[in-house]
């Protein structure tokens, strides 16, 4: 199993990024994916996940209204459309998954909102 991250960067308040996570070694359409995020002085968090066909998405609420989870189960690849990006979604975000009971983790993209 393997997740592979990128499109972070260096963003101004207010700008957009958007998250790639390449994933592969398992049977990417059948498990959910999540997004997690560690922001500096803060424990790891839950961003957003979506299920399998994609046909639900959950949010926290930090992000709700700014932040869209979507996959593309042809390409085995997650995304996460970041706009109106804030000083406090700094951090280091990074593609998960549970397979088969264990936690499966990406090395992470840094994403920095800063004017």
């Amino acid at each position: 199993v393997q997740l592979v991250e990128s499109g972070g960067g260096l963003v101004q308040p207010g700008g957009s990024l958007r998250l790639s996570c390449e994933a592969s070694g398992f049977t990417f359409s059948t498990y959910e994916m999540m997004w997690y995020r560690r922001s500096p002085g803060k424990e790891r968090e839950l961003v957003a996940s979506i299920t399998s066909t994609g046909a639900s998405t959950h949010y926290a609420d930090s992000v709700t209204g700014r932040f869209t989870i979507s996959r593309d189960n042809a390409k085995n690849m997650v995304y996460l459309q970041m706009n109106r990006l804030k000083p406090e979604d700094t951090g280091v975000y990074y593609c998960h998954c549970v397979y088969r009971g264990l936690y499966r983790w990406g090395q992470g993209t840094q994403v920095t909102v800063s004017s």
